[in-house]
């Protein structure tokens, strides 16, 4: 297929986002290979303009302004799975594939490790950003390596290893800067003959199986298990239900030391997970309801408010502006600090605009 790089007309970049919120895009391009993408940052970053990179939105927050500049969608596709060590398969993925499906042909092709990631929106590429992670599985697990345009030096680095990216819990060395450029990622899974997916790590999903902590289950049965899991938590998109008009998780769940815990946590029982460096993880949902944040509480005009499903989900009600999300995200991080001394932190990414 011939490369190429779409140039649209205004388009409001509402249009991308999950959120559905976010002004106008200066120039938007639709690049739909590596070269293309490559070829129109360099030529932002020659004219010095600035560059916008957008897959499929989902963790994306975009000001009311829009942004100036040239934003590029990657659109690219492709996919290919070659034997890797004895009961293993090595998986490449281009930037631009819907993750989401990437997913389900893994399962198709018998192929189990990604079964937990099921449902996540978004494209490939930015899964080693945010390092993605949900029911007890992290994308650091089976990242091998990524294929990236390093914008510093001007040059295609191939094979960057895992490694390398610095993964922590929902963050790398490639999120929150613009010097690099994800264009294919490789995952080693599983070719396990059973079609058993790994260990079952999360209480909620292994109560839904049916099985222990630590026991296995049919990737398949799994995958639909989250499925479900996730929409009932309005994590999974839908047109018509703006309970996840939204961007995922907005908080992460605040890392802490152990022994720093707030002293308005002493004693209180909570959710909380220990970390391998000895830190404890807190529950984010369970601090921004007890401090007295329930699902669907309202922000402004009641155009964005919590989900109904969700308390770490802010959404769009229909006819909200980033404004609105932003004076929301603002009144639960102060109302939580106020109540337990804990900052939460946003995960998405936010384009011209801050909390």
């Amino acid at each position: 297929m011939r490369s190429r790089a779409e140039i649209a007309p205004v388009v409001s970049l509402a249009e991308l986002t999950t959120l559905r919120l976010g002004g106008p895009a200066g120039r938007l391009v639709r690049a739909d290979s590596d070269a293309s993408v490559v070829e129109t940052v360099r030529a932002a970053d020659r004219d010095g303009a600035p560059l916008l990179l957008v897959g499929g939105g989902s963790n994306l927050v975009v000001a009311d302004a829009g942004v100036p500049g040239t934003t590029v969608q990657v659109c690219t596709t492709g996919r290919e799975v070659r034997p890797g060590e004895p009961g293993t398969a090595l998986l490449t993925v281009a930037a631009g594939e819907d993750w989401d499906t990437v997913v389900a042909d893994t399962l198709d092709r018998g192929l189990t490790g990604l079964e937990c990631l099921s449902g996540i929106p978004g494209r490939a590429g930015a899964v080693p950003v945010q390092n993605v992670g949900a029911y007890g599985v992290e994308i650091a697990e089976l990242l091998v390596d990524v294929d990236l345009y390093d914008r510093r030096a001007g040059v295609l680095r191939e094979h960057v290893p895992a490694a390398a990216l610095r993964l922590g819990y929902r963050t790398s060395a490639l999120k929150g800067t613009d010097d690099a450029v994800v264009l294919r990622i490789r995952l080693v899974l599983s070719a396990d003959p059973s079609g058993l997916g790994g260990p079952i790590r999360y209480a909620e999903l292994a109560g839904m199986l049916g099985v222990e902590l630590g026991g296995r289950a049919p990737a398949a049965e799994v995958r639909d298990a989250v499925l479900a899991l996730r929409r009932a938590k309005g994590m999974v998109l839908a047109p018509d239900d703006h309970d996840t008009w939204s961007a995922g998780s907005f908080f992460t769940n605040p890392v802490l030391a152990a022994d720093a815990l707030p002293a308005a946590l002493a004693g209180v029982q909570m959710p909380s997970w220990p970390q391998p460096d000895g830190r404890v993880k807190l529950s984010a949902a369970w601090l921004i309801s007890h401090a007295g944040f329930e699902r669907g509480h309202p922000g402004p005009g009641g155009r964005v408010s919590l989900s109904h499903r969700h308390s770490l989900a802010l959404t769009n009600r229909g006819a909200g502006t980033t404004e609105d999300l932003l004076a929301l995200a603002r009144q639960v991080r102060d109302g939580v600090r106020s109540a337990f001394g804990v900052e939460l932190t946003p995960e998405p990414v936010l384009v011209g605009c801050s909390v």
